[in-house]
């Protein structure tokens, strides 16, 4: 029988989100493919250090520990390495003690043809071009930052993994920011207090809250394995019509933060974000210096995006 990817939560991490490759990387944009490939067999018997994404992912496997949710992660590596110049990290997968056998090693060329194949909720990679091409797709992906920079600590079980989002564009489409982008604040604000009952679109992010949301329902509150929190620049009056949004899909976030200008990166740090997305990396460049931090490409849209879009915005009193 084949294995069943439908009813886990799949996560696809490329090698450079789960070990620390930045020497590599450099390496390889230095002097090209050749020497990065003769560099990583002739190194592969070198532990790679843990990269910016190595807590999370780890923390998501051990989800699969839990009485009753067996399985329920499934973590598949998901990489431009050729599977000759692979075999460093899964012996570093090996020497950590991860729980990954799958992969998908394509030397070269885009992963994102491959991300709905494998079923994935959720896309983590430091290259921009897979990225961008899993969001365009309807997938929830990150650009990872501070790759070879920050440090994150890896010690330890993490009992409850906390992931932090951004509102608008991250969990919801950009909407009401191009209102705010192309007629300033007072707009925007107007925009909001007039459409605070009706929800907002769905952004990159909003399949992957439901999922996280669902999984939550299956423990007691102050059992659940994740906790997630919204912290987002709104601030009141706009923030109605982001909690009514998230009570008309019906997903749970346990702690919000209308910050209003505020900066994000220590309410992040309080908060103990195992990961941080949102859209712009003036927030997510100061967040990654105390957490794990990945940026949100914008979704490039086609011309049956864009017809939809105006259809939209014909109906919004601004």
């Amino acid at each position: 029988m084949a294995f069943d990817l439908d009813s886990r939560l799949v996560i696809g991490v490329s090698s450079r989100a789960l070990f620390d490759l930045s020497k590599e990387n450099e390496l390889f944009e230095r002097e090209g493919v050749e020497a990065y490939s003769s560099y990583q067999v002739e190194h592969e018997h070198e532990l790679l250090r843990p990269g910016p994404g190595f807590a999370l992912i780890r923390a998501l496997l051990n989800i699969n520990r839990i009485p009753g949710q067996e399985g329920r992660v499934e973590v598949i590596v998901m990489s431009r390495n050729s599977p000759d110049t692979s075999l460093r990290v899964f012996n570093a997968i090996r020497e950590y003690g991860l729980d990954i056998t799958r992969a998908a090693l394509v030397s070269g060329v885009s992963l994102a043809p491959y991300l709905a194949a494998f079923k994935t909720d959720l896309f983590l990679s430091a290259y921009e071009e897979d990225v961008q091409g899993a969001v365009d797709s309807g997938i929830a992906a990150g650009i990872i930052c501070g790759e070879g920079i920050h440090t994150y600590n890896c010690d330890g079980d993490i009992r409850q993994i906390r992931i932090a989002f951004d509102g608008d564009a991250v969990l919801f489409s950009d909407e009401s920011e191009q209102i705010y982008q192309e007629q300033g604040l007072e707009a925007f604000e107007k925009n909001e207090r007039e459409n605070a009952k009706n929800p907002l679109q769905a952004g990159p992010f909003a399949k992957f809250l439901k999922t996280l949301s669902d999984l939550q329902r299956e423990f007691p509150q102050e059992q659940a394995p994740i906790r997630t929190a919204l912290v987002t620049a709104r601030s009141a009056p706009a923030h109605e019509r982001v909690i009514r949004t998230l009570r008309a899909w019906g997903v749970r976030i346990d702690e919000a933060f209308f910050l209003g200008g505020i900066q994000k990166k220590d309410i992040l740090k309080a908060f103990g974000a195992h990961i941080f997305f949102d859209d712009q990396a003036v927030h997510t460049e100061p967040a990654s210096e105390v957490v794990p931090a990945a940026r949100v490409p914008l979704r490039h849209k086609n011309n049956a995006d864009e017809k939809k879009d105006m259809e939209e915005r014909k109906k919004v009193p601004i």
